[in-house]
């Protein structure tokens, strides 16, 4: 059997998704030999110009030209696989639909900034059709590779719906609220087993929220371990303000 046809495209974004994949070192190198890569600006300079079977796509769309270029894409590949919080949840990008866009523009180039249109950002679901998603920032290996096997099997991987508080409960970790941190687990997606907790640092969120978060449940706890409402609460309706949007 002929191996798919794979190619990594990079939209707005700082590319750490795809050097995360790239510093797998040797390891990359089993994970994708079930796989032709055809194209992987990050790792190799040859370009594709036929049909693609997988495209993965990291970054998120940010103006007209991005818009056209994913479409492209899309209507060049059988399977579209998007993966960072860039490409799944709009990102750090996703900040500037805060503002408005000519406010923004002027912050970053000033007399000039008519010379670069934007747009809103999206993540890339908003534009074309997405087949599998890889959430975090950066993405988990281990997650990344169980959707490369789902993708090869045919068959769907679903991003859990229930909070990193989960995995990190059979993890053993000590809750960071009762070292009277505030962590975002409680309301983010696991997939993650959750990793940064794991390594000594708190859940910043970059999976996006679970689509029904308990925000009492959040309060009640910030509450038993005297923790100001107000840090959780300000990073709560940031996370709103991105589920308006994607």
């Amino acid at each position: 059997m002929k191996k798919p046809k794979i190619a990594f495209f990079d939209f707005a974004c700082c590319e750490g998704c795809q050097l995360q994949v790239a510093n797998m070192g040797e390891g990359v190198l089993d994970v994708l030999a079930a796989f032709d890569v055809v194209e992987w600006r990050e790792v190799m300079s040859e370009k594709w110009d036929k049909k693609y079977d997988v495209a993965i796509i990291e970054g998120s769309i940010t103006d007209n030209h991005a818009v056209k270029r994913i479409k492209k894409i899309r209507k060049k590949t059988d399977i579209l696989l998007a993966y960072g919080s860039c490409a799944t949840i709009g990102g750090v990008n996703g900040m500037k639909n805060n503002f408005e866009l000519d406010d923004i523009r002027k912050y970053v180039y000033g007399e000039s900034y008519k010379f670069f249109p934007t747009e809103i950002t999206k993540a890339v679901h908003q534009v074309v059709k997405v087949d599998y998603f890889v959430n975090g920032c950066p993405v988990y290996i281990p997650e990344f590779v169980t959707v490369l096997k789902a993708v090869l099997q045919g068959i769907p991987y679903y991003v859990p719906d229930y909070a990193v508080c989960v995995e990190c409960k059979l993890n053993e970790n000590v809750c960071m609220y009762a070292k009277g941190i505030t962590c975002l687990g409680p309301l983010t997606r696991a997939g993650c087993n959750s990793w940064c907790i794991n390594n000594g640092n708190i859940c910043y969120g970059c999976r996006g929220m679970v689509s029904n978060p308990n925000e009492k449940s959040a309060q009640d706890i910030l509450a038993k371990y005297n923790i100001p409402i107000e840090l959780i609460m300000n990073k709560m309706n940031m996370y709103n303000k991105c589920r308006e949007i994607v």
